[in-house]
């Protein structure tokens, strides 16, 4: 975890570019509160998601309060869950969304947008639709703290996305309804042939110069589409591809033979990474390893800085090693 956070900010504080691949449902988990600050200080420059990030980042801002938690889930019977469902609550592992004050509120705002885009014939990208609803939302309305939000962060700071296998998601379920009734167009979606279109563009631009690295945060699409685009565009357009300059992987999964969710560096990014690119696979608790990586670079970031402001440069400060890793230099800064 040390050498990954040291890496990392070696990266980016020389000019290097990041991409985080974000699998699952960690929004659901509040990946926000690490996600979103990170994004503001400029260490994050594009983002991989699913379906179901995209749109639980969102739930967390209107619907937080009403949230439940479940740490004992573990040991949860088929009653349990079933007395959860019946009080409209959605359960994701140890917590649960409220159906009514997440899908539901939610619902009202983002289906007349599509019967708009239908009625208008535009087409869009999955996530262009989210990125204008989150910034439509009336602050009055946010019950959890919009600083937490990588969603808004991301749609203010206009990074490129992908959300590849967006239909496998609430939302994508509701629209394909929508679809069946003839209410909307299917059209107006762009397909995931046209994000990866896309992203041969996002990817020249963001591995210009020191290059740029790949965080994956779990397994599945997620990592896998977007990785894929370095050797597409060697192989299939044929053009110049800079490899991906660092690659860290954080998984509680065990490594397999092509395993959607255990793939490590070596087995799938053999011909996408640079000979002499740092690379990680960290173990463990997603949340809490991403925490650390991500709180790490904000705290550097924020140090930095203010030593810019007082003229002492940035020269003398660094990351350390403790359980975060603080060089003495800087031990005193994270408290």
């Amino acid at each position: 975890m040390r050498d990954a956070l040291f890496a990392y900010w070696d990266h980016v504080r020389v000019g290097g570019k990041m991409y985080w691949a974000v699998a699952g449902a960690m929004s659901s988990a509040q990946l926000g509160i690490t996600l979103a600050p990170a994004i503001r200080a400029g260490l994050v420059h594009g983002l991989s998601v699913t379906g179901a990030n995209l749109e639980e980042s969102i739930f967390r801002l209107v619907a937080h309060d009403s949230y439940k938690d479940f740490p004992e889930y573990r040991y949860f019977t088929k009653r349990d869950d079933t007395k959860i469902l019946k009080q409209r609550m959605r359960r994701v592992t140890d917590t649960s969304i409220p159906e009514d004050e997440a899908f539901r509120a939610v619902e009202k705002i983002l289906v007349p947008m599509w019967k708009s885009a239908t009625k208008n014939g535009d087409r869009r990208f999955w996530h262009e639709y989210f990125y204008d609803l989150v910034l439509a939302i009336n602050p009055k309305h946010y019950e959890g703290n919009p600083d937490e939000c990588w969603l808004l962060a991301a749609a203010k700071a206009k990074l490129p996305i992908v959300v590849p296998g967006h239909e496998d998601s609430t939302f994508g379920n509701i629209f394909a309804s929508h679809v069946k009734f003839e209410e909307c167009s299917a059209n107006i979606v762009k397909s995931g042939i046209e994000y990866m279109a896309n992203l041969y563009d996002d990817y020249k631009v963001l591995s210009k110069g020191k290059g740029v690295g790949f965080f994956q945060i779990g397994g599945g699409i997620a990592g896998d589409f977007p990785i894929c685009v370095v050797p597409s565009i060697k192989y299939d357009l044929q053009q110049k591809a800079e490899p991906w300059a660092y690659f860290c992987q954080i998984s509680d999964s065990t490594t397999s033979y092509g395993s959607y969710s255990g793939a490590v560096g070596v087995e799938s990014g053999t011909v996408v990474l640079e000979p002499d690119a740092d690379g990680a696979n960290l173990r463990g608790g997603v949340a809490g390893v991403v925490g650390v990586v991500a709180a790490g670079q904000v705290v550097a970031k924020v140090v930095l800085a203010r030593d810019d402001e007082r003229g002492e440069g940035d020269n003398q400060r660094w990351l350390d090693v403790s359980s975060v890793g603080i060089r003495p230099a800087v031990a005193d800064e994270l408290g």
